[in-house]
């Protein structure tokens, strides 16, 4: 495709190189390696009318770009982007839901196994020579069997999650900021509520002001001592030292982990409870999903300025994106 000369991208962040290849096949970039409108001159940020970005993008870098159109975002949670303030100077943003979406409720629930199975472990004791000097592996207190499972966020990911679960014949409930029309699983209107009426608790939960340490004590203390809790949403909606107290005291039995407060650093608490399952947050990281979440990454740019409308717009920007012309 011939290249646009006359839009310039700036690309921020350490981006997908599949999203950086075909968004400098097609537009002139700039690149920085964060939201800082220092890294960029007058005149360059004059000429920049998209970003596709995987890096904090505040109101202060938003507003330096005059000319600014869109934000296309690498992932589907976005709090990292203040959309509201961008939506509010005219600029849209995207993310990259669906692409990701499959790929992280298998994680969900490879997690979840890991965590009341212990696969882990057991592999570990296996290759420490423990099956041979030893013998077998304890049994796993955990099991999925007789468990209810209540999700926290009943959004895209936490619909293929039920629908995974639900095919282990476990009873689904969950808890959102409202009803999900259509939805035919049980409804609670408190986390409280729902984390009072399951025994497994799975977080999909979005970051950002309103779910901030919203998985608290009360909420572990609610879950209970058979009580498993699994997040793969953001980690700010966990209070971190809250859920590293309830692991040591026995408030729940356990935790398994893709997502942390302040990644790549993990809480010391965390990382020594022995009933807790921790990954480096590798929820959709397979080649396979990376390079269609960087394809529509590029793609939002790319239907924006050919076709005058954006692919994936945020609930924030999404009055922003009529048909042009």
């Amino acid at each position: 495709m011939t290249a646009t000369n006359d839009i310039t991208i700036l690309i921020a962040g350490k981006l997908h190189q599949h999203a950086v290849a075909m968004l400098e096949e097609r537009f002139p970039t700039l690149r920085v390696e964060r939201g800082d409108p220092a890294l960029l001159s007058d005149e360059d940020r004059a000429k920049v009318r998209g970003m596709a970005v995987q890096t904090g993008t505040r109101a202060q870098f938003i507003d330096a770009f005059p000319n600014l159109e869109i934000i296309s975002s690498f992932g589907v949670g976005y709090d990292h982007v203040d959309a509201r303030h961008a939506g509010s100077k005219g600029v849209v943003v995207t993310n990259t839901p669906d692409v990701l979406t499959e790929e992280v409720a298998d994680t969900a629930v490879g997690l979840l196994l890991n965590t009341v199975r212990e696969f882990s472990r057991a592999e570990a004791w296996l290759r420490e020579g423990k099956w041979v000097s030893t013998g077998d592996y304890p049994l796993t207190k955990g099991t999925l069997r007789e468990r209810t499972v209540g999700i926290f966020g009943m959004g895209r990911i936490g619909q293929a999650v039920a629908r995974r679960l639900e095919a282990f014949g476990l009873p689904i409930s969950y808890h959102n900021r409202r009803k999900v029309e259509g939805v035919a699983y049980a409804y609670h209107p408190s986390l409280v509520e729902l984390a009072r009426n399951v025994d497994t608790l799975v977080s999909v939960a979005p970051g950002g002001a309103s779910t901030e340490k919203a998985v608290n004590r009360e909420v572990l203390e609610a879950l209970g001592p058979e009580g498993v809790f699994v997040n793969i949403g953001r980690g700010s909606t966990v209070d971190e030292e809250a859920l590293a107290a309830s692991l040591a005291d026995g408030t729940i039995m356990a935790a398994g982990l893709d997502v942390f407060a302040k990644e790549p650093n993990v809480p010391e608490g965390l990382l020594k409870a022995p009933n807790a399952v921790l990954l480096p947050h590798v929820g959709s990281a397979s080649l396979h999903t990376r390079k269609a979440m960087g394809a529509l990454v590029a793609d939002n740019v790319i239907n924006w300025f050919g076709n005058g409308k954006a692919l994936t717009p945020v609930a924030e920007t999404a009055h922003l994106n009529p048909q042009k012309g």
